[in-house]
């Protein structure tokens, strides 16, 4: 089976207490109720900038240019007791964009300080590799989730 291709995007600023990153409380289908990272699928005849344009559009109404993204890396989720579940996803970040985030169907965007993220409502991988991209670092990890779907059962840190 072929695993997902994903983008994620994180918009980070300077706010009153230090730096803070956008992400968002999803709303519908996989991991509802979690806090994650603003992006999805890749569509087909996509390349993963537009998608994570797209999709920050989508998400939380907010314009990014290609331009203003940074490559963070990748991440391959590996869910061996749900091998459908398996993805490809692409990292960046952003420091430019136009407007202000906006509720949608899917997620409910807020700023978090990236010294205190809310790691026990994100999914347990997040603490693996988000701080690495937060900080402005590039990541390419493999994790693998344990058979519960929701624990981390190992993570590999590969060199580009």
């Amino acid at each position: 089976m072929t695993a997902a291709r994903i983008s994620l995007c994180f918009l980070l600023r300077d706010g009153v207490s230090g730096r803070q990153v956008l992400l968002g409380l999803k709303k519908t289908g996989f991991g509802r109720g979690k806090i994650v990272g603003i992006g999805g699928h890749v569509e087909a005849g996509e390349s993963e900038a537009e998608a994570a344009v797209r999709e920050v559009r989508e998400e939380a109404d907010i314009g990014l240019r290609h331009e203003d993204l940074r490559d963070a890396g990748v991440v391959r989720f590996v869910f061996p007791a749900k091998p459908e579940w398996d993805m490809d996803t692409r990292l960046f970040t952003a420091v430019r964009w136009d407007g202000e985030p906006t509720e949608s169907a899917e997620i409910a965007p807020a700023w978090f300080d990236t010294a205190s993220l809310p790691v026990d409502r994100m999914w347990q991988d997040a603490d693996h590799w988000l701080p690495v991209v937060l900080e402005g670092g590039r990541v390419n990890i493999v994790v693998t989730m344990d058979n519960d779907n929701e624990a981390v059962a190992s993570s590999e840190s590969l060199l580009f």
